[in-house]
């Protein structure tokens, strides 16, 4: 039988990718965004799709997927972060109090009603100390989940070629578990997925023609910006921008990215060098939409709309749970309700010959 699975705010599909690559029959997702939804079906076309999460009845939802209660294998989110994020906080701003922050109780909702067997949740650091991880947790372990674990893990440490730390909590109502362990300690570099893709002006990818076009000025600036791993701060102060050297959260904006290490943690704005190190390593230009995709660890054919434009895409993307990560993830869970199962097969089969 295979294992069963569900993606709650399921975006583009980037966690949908590697619940796949990981075996897992991924039965439905859950996206609110209708932009997710329509990248998600592109590439994901046998998953069935729903909406806002909050509006879901648990019970149609397992009658609609003819699951019983206790039945689905995993249930797997990543809560919109961005009421979470530390770009909230930088400069002295204080925290704004978003409605997305209370998402995760709508998941934990889920999960009380359709008693998956384990559960995954993804998010930025800072909510691993906040109340609201705290208190789902709480509610999880009244829901029967008596085994939780959650900590920081980076992505690049399981073949991603992107710095990306993450809160990732595991619960479980089967037995003990833990953590997956770091898959390596040489990571993938930048130049190991982009520097062989010919320039944008050559490629027929549509992807791979979309970044983002610039003033004259913002051109000069560019060129001026030492190659491989360089940055606005190497351009001394008669070429700063006052907003830049007023604060810290400016540090990597109009940055290059270097060859051969990490690319920094790709975002919704990865398309944008003023929002960033999205600087190519050696071309006078920003990341590519492709580049940016592949940094992600999405596999070169995931397909995007065609009538969707750069913005929108790019977001999708820097949004998403890389694939790689999130099968690292769902591979280490796999092989927990294997144990589990086959430790179950084995009392029945006792209890039999007694």
């Amino acid at each position: 039988m295979p294992l069963l699975a569900i993606d709650c705010f399921s975006g583009c599909g980037g966690l949908s990718e590697g619940l796949k690559r990981a075996k897992f029959k991924l039965l439905a997702g859950i996206e609110i965004s209708e932009k997710g939804r329509e990248a998600h079906k592109i590439n994901h076309h046998t998953v069935r799709l729903y909406g806002d999460i909050k509006k879901i009845d648990p019970f149609l939802l397992i009658t609609e997927l003819k699951l019983a209660n206790g039945e689905l294998d995993l249930l797997a989110g990543c809560p919109p972060c961005q009421g979470f994020s530390t770009m909230r906080t930088l400069n002295g701003s204080d925290r704004i109090k978003d409605a997305r922050n209370r998402l995760i109780f709508e998941f934990v909702r889920l999960a009380s009603f359709l008693q998956p067997k384990t559960i995954l949740i993804e998010n930025v650091p800072a909510l691993l100390t906040d109340w609201r991880l705290k208190e789902a947790k709480r509610r999880l372990r009244k829901a029967g989940y008596k085994w939780i674990k959650s900590g920081i893990l980076n992505a690049a440490q399981f073949k991603v070629p992107q710095r990306r730390r993450r809160m990732i909590l595991i619960a479980s109502r089967l037995g003990p578990i833990e953590l997956p362990k770091p898959e390596t300690s040489s990571p993938v570099t930048v130049k190991h997925v982009i520097g062989r893709l010919m320039e944008p002006s050559k490629s027929r990818n549509r992807l791979h023609q979309m970044f983002m076009n610039h003033s004259s000025k913002v051109m000069r600036r560019i060129k001026r910006i030492p190659l491989d791993g360089g940055s606005h701060g190497d351009l001394g102060k008669r070429h700063q921008l006052q907003c830049h050297m007023r604060t810290n959260g400016f540090k990597d904006v109009y940055g290059r990215m270097r060859w051969n290490t990490v690319a920094p943690t790709i975002t919704r704005f990865c398309h944008n060098p003023s929002k960033g190190r999205f600087l190519h390593p050696v071309q006078d230009r920003a990341i590519t939409i492709y580049e940016a995709m592949r940094l992600q660890s999405f596999p070169s054919t995931y397909k995007f709309p065609k009538d969707m434009c750069m913005g929108e895409i790019a977001s999708l993307i820097g949004e998403a749970l890389p694939p790689k990560f999130a099968e690292a993830q769902a591979r280490h869970i796999r092989k927990h309700l294997l144990t589990y199962e086959r430790k179950g097969k084995s009392s029945k089969h006792k209890r039999l010959a007694a």
